[in-house]
């Protein structure tokens, strides 16, 4: 059962970032709502390993960048870990929807006229850094379409196609997904493994497929297949939380 719900997240994770959008309301249809999450992020590895290796071609020359965002998205995931076996993230579920909603709307905001040939100020970059350091610690502590949030961050900070900062997003992330493990290990967090593994092994495939799909499809459709999917995204937890 969740070898195809995993393939079919990977393939979701890879080109638009939001894996959850499958695999977490299978989880939750069959554990309880902490380890459902816990679970999610811990199978959610697999998509950073198999996109990796399906986006060399376009990761190429990137990797300075990438180590960067992963360092910074890192520590944030540490914050976002312990908080999430300190308090319940039902609180912050509430507020998740907005989040996800704003970040599928900015997706499809063009970015400022002649950005991309404008020096970026000291102010703007230290901004950037910050909000990857608040997407790190959201994807520890809720996770959920965490990779939609740096998948727009990404489009208004780099200026490279869409399918080059997908796989930067896809790659960087990963590292969220890292420190959350060994924090919910070292913590006994509730990690259910008999559905860990086959859940990472579809992920695995489903990931290393979709930076394919991402090369044949053209940048406006992808943005925009983003913002709905983030929309319907943020309808289920609205919906849940609420």
């Amino acid at each position: 059962m969740f070898i195809p719900i995993g393939i079919l997240s990977g393939i979701v994770s890879a080109t638009v970032g939001l894996a959850s959008l499958v695999s977490y309301p299978a989880l939750q249809a069959v554990l309880p709502p902490v380890a459902a999450n816990v679970t999610n992020t811990t199978a959610l590895i697999c998509t950073g390993i198999g996109s990796g290796v399906g986006s060399l071609k376009e990761l190429k020359g990137h990797w300075w960048q990438v180590t960067k965002i992963f360092a910074i998205t890192f520590v944030g995931a540490i914050i976002g870990s312990l908080l999430l076996l300190q308090f319940s993230n039902q609180a912050f579920a509430r507020i998740a929807p907005f989040f996800i909603l704003m970040a599928g709307i900015l997706i499809l905001c063009p970015k400022p006229h002649n950005s991309a040939s404008q020096p970026t100020s000291k102010v703007m970059k230290w901004l950037a850094v910050f909000a990857m350091f608040l997407v790190g610690i959201y994807s520890g502590y809720f996770a959920a379409a965490s990779g939609i949030l740096m998948l727009a961050l990404l489009s208004y900070t780099t200026d490279e196609s869409f399918p080059v900062y997908n796989a930067i997003r896809n790659v960087a992330m990963l590292s969220a997904n890292v420190i959350a493990i060994i924090i919910f290990i070292v913590y006994h967090a509730g990690i259910y493994w008999p559905v860990v593994f086959p859940l990472g092994i579809g992920l695995l495939i489903g990931s290393y497929c979709g930076p394919a799909i991402v090369r044949r499809v053209p940048e406006r459709i992808l943005k925009l297949v983003v913002a709905v999917a983030a929309v319907m995204m943020s309808i289920y937890l609205f919906i849940k939380a609420y």
